[in-house]
């Protein structure tokens, strides 16, 4: 999507944030970037110090979460929402935004589905599993 290394990755967030900032007219991934980072004002300070960001590591253990993987999580459910891919998510999120009556919130509810599957996918070396994925969406349907 943005570059094949996490400085690659880390740095066109940052750089798309500045853009923002400095006025500049955004390319439309831009755009869709910085609509992710505005509504996360927790991480504006961190964009706001590339000489911080760009190699900080978030280790788990310490109780935060990557704010680069959060916000590409985001980006990812909403690039996947456009498209309807895999086919069915769509669905599966307006089923919970109707009972989460917010679509910031229904998006975290589904990344707790696609970071589960895009940590299967790395830990046995394949593919994620786009079944698997809506089948966690549905369940979460079912009981949101």
């Amino acid at each position: 999507m943005f570059g094949a290394d996490r400085q690659s990755v880390r740095r066109f967030f940052i750089d798309c944030w500045k853009k923002r900032l400095d006025g500049q007219p955004l390319e439309p991934l831009e755009r869709l970037v910085v609509e992710v980072l505005q509504e996360h004002p927790e991480y504006h300070s961190l964009l706001s110090s590339p000489e911080e960001a760009i190699d900080r590591d978030f280790p788990p253990e310490q109780g935060h979460p990557n704010p680069f993987l959060h916000m590409g999580m985001h980006i990812t459910l909403r690039e996947q929402l456009a498209s309807d891919r895999p086919t069915g998510i769509r669905d599966g999120y307006q089923k919970i935004a109707r009972k989460a009556g917010d679509g910031h919130e229904t998006e975290h509810q589904l990344m707790e589905c696609l970071g589960l599957i895009l940590w299967e996918a790395q830990r046995n070396n394949r593919m994620p599993d786009e079944i698997a994925y809506l089948d966690c969406i549905r369940r979460l349907s079912n009981r949101a």
